[in-house]
């Protein structure tokens, strides 16, 4: 029988360094919302790369909120260190040519551990002048012994396939976990559905509204020629109601079309989104509720 590897690689850094967009490119599909607001990956979404013998599982993290005191963002930093201890290899993202505190107080996290790790430099695109990245990577390459610096653009795919053949190749032996069929669990239609609903709400609100809405999907109705979804904006506050519905519901409008768009992208189908708002005071505040959420449990430890 011939030998497979099998692995799993958590991808970690400071808030919107693109750490979603780069597993997003990697795996070709959509699993994780992105948008410029912080803390918009909210649950350690599984996605697996099979290539031939090569089994990658990749997990992305949500942004480690250094010494923050606020309930979500401890429950979040928990779950990534969590990552961090059960991983073969980890990304370790930065962007441009910064490296800031955030940064480097991540990299103290990540000192000591035993796994391989891999420094990405994400958003090269960015950099107006590219003799700046010698150096830079050489400033890097004194801070910790990496198993590769690496130069990326997950907006362009720059350097993407460059990073998943480091990756394979420094796979642990391992049966692979799941069949070359298996469908993910970003596959998982509510999920999905509520995550894109709330990609679109950070996108149209995230400077009033910032995090303090949850999505449910309260009703999927798969007929032969459209599917019907219903989904539930839970906010904090009443006033935060109106902020999300908006003057005549323009905004809720505006909100379920570009989610419905893009629900019918993903699906291939035609889709009816009805959506409702409702006020739930002080749930990002309840540990309990935000478990219960799913937030910093959707990872199977190995």
């Amino acid at each position: 029988m011939s030998k497979k590897y099998c692995g799993y690689v958590s991808i970690i850094g400071k808030p919107n360094v693109g750490k979603s967009s780069i597993i997003n490119s990697i795996l070709k599909k959509k699993i994780s919302i992105t948008s410029r607001k912080s803390q918009t990956t909210r649950n350690n979404i599984l996605g697996i790369k099979t290539v031939g013998d090569k089994q990658m599982i990749f997990i992305d993290t949500p942004g480690m909120h250094i010494k923050s005191e606020k309930t979500m963002n401890k429950i979040l930093n928990r779950s990534a260190q969590s990552i961090i201890d059960d991983s073969d290899i980890i990304l370790f993202v930065i962007q441009r040519l910064s490296f800031d505190k955030n940064d480097e107080l991540i990299l103290e996290k990540l000192q000591e551990s035993n796994q391989k790790i891999i420094c990405i430099v994400n958003k090269i695109d960015q950099v107006e002048d590219k003799n700046k990245l010698l150096p830079f990577i050489n400033e890097i390459s004194l801070k910790k012994e990496f198993l590769e610096i690496m130069l990326i653009s997950a907006k362009t795919n720059n350097g993407i396939d460059d990073l998943v053949s480091v990756i394979k190749n420094n796979l642990p032996e391992n049966s692979h976990i799941y069949n070359d069929d298996f469908e993910l669990e970003e596959n998982n239609k509510k999920f999905v559905y509520s995550e894109l609903i709330r990609e679109k709400i950070i996108r149209k609100l995230g400077d009033e509204l910032p995090h303090d809405t949850f999505v449910e999907i309260d009703k999927i109705d798969d007929k032969d020629d459209i599917t019907e979804v219903h989904a539930t904006i839970f906010v904090n506050r009443r006033s935060q109601k109106q902020i999300v519905i908006g003057t005549k519901g323009e905004v809720l409008k505006d909100i379920g079309k570009q989610a419905r768009i893009e629900i019918e992208q993903q699906m291939n189908k035609k889709v009816f989104l009805k959506t409702w708002v409702k006020v739930k005071k002080n749930w990002n505040t309840d540990s309990s509720f935000i478990h219960s959420l799913g937030v910093g449990s959707n990872y199977e430890s190995k």
